[in-house]
């Protein structure tokens, strides 16, 4: 039986397997508070990961943790490292309180962009409760089952030449190039994405996991993260206003949970 835990920042809902699958980038608000500090443009949210706790709705019959957060990336990263240091070196990134879009225009109006003391207050207000909860769920269910997998959902527009070149793959498959998890979860997950053919994939390409999957996936601890990264056109037109397509869900939904599943099927070797 599953319980949910509403909270002002995130909602938790508590399954009985070892999967959390967390969705660090669905939240759309901006507090009240703030809002006049942002762009028109940026109140519109459109970095969001669209849609993803309805894509993923599924988790909760399947037995997994689910947790969604309330406000949108645009006032605090909740996969960004709290001391802010770049997940990609080399490379265009967002910091943890971003302030430009993917795009690279500038998310604040002129002199608005948060201080470092405001940065520590967001960082304490929704970053930390929201790592507080992912850090107390994976212990739970590792005392629980003996281990836990971590699944990081994250979606994304297709192409953004301000962060990368070309057209990204479908799916993106991330394990911090096999540090994040088991060799045999790896394996067993990229079976999946090689096994179909509907989209295109990758593993441990240009998004190898950010700083939840980095962070909390410590597989030798007994916990295995991952990410996936995929496209906005798996299930969406990439335009606004940017609603769900059934067609597409539906063509994708299987693939993610043959991916669950298989995270649930998967056993450490003692």
């Amino acid at each position: 039986m599953n319980d949910t835990l509403n909270t002002p920042s995130f909602t938790l809902t508590r399954g009985n397997r070892p999967l959390l699958v967390s969705l660090p980038h669905v939240g759309r608000q901006i507090p009240p508070n703030l809002q006049p500090l942002y762009t028109e443009r940026a109140l519109q949210v459109e970095d969001t990961d669209w849609h993803l706790d309805e894509v993923y709705a599924f988790a909760r019959e399947l037995g997994a943790s689910l947790i969604v957060p309330v406000y949108s990336r645009f006032v605090i990263d909740l996969n960004r490292p709290p001391e802010n240091t770049p997940m990609y070196a080399g490379a265009n990134n967002t910091e943890l309180c971003p302030t430009r879009f993917f795009t690279g225009e500038p998310l604040y109006r002129e002199g608005c962009a948060p201080t470092p003391p405001q940065i520590d207050e967001r960082r304490a207000t929704y970053w930390q409760p929201y790592h507080d909860a992912l850090r107390a769920e994976l212990a739970r269910l590792k005392a629980e089952h003996g281990h836990a997998v971590l699944f990081d959902g994250h979606s994304i527009k297709s192409e953004l030449p301000w962060l990368f070149e070309g057209k990204l793959p479908d799916l993106n498959l991330g394990t911090a190039e096999g540090k994040s998890c088991a060799p045999a979860l790896r394996a067993a997950l990229a079976d999946v994405l090689e096994a179909q053919n509907a989209f295109t994939q990758v593993v441990d390409g240009r998004f190898k996991g950010g700083h939840i999957t980095r962070h909390y996936g410590q597989p030798g601890q007994g916990v295995h993260a991952v990410q996936l990264e995929m496209c906005w056109s798996t299930y969406m037109p990439e335009t606004p206003p940017y609603r769900v397509d059934a067609a597409r869900t539906a063509r994708l939904q299987p693939v993610l949970r043959a991916l669950l599943q298989t995270t649930l099927e998967w056993t450490p070797k003692v």
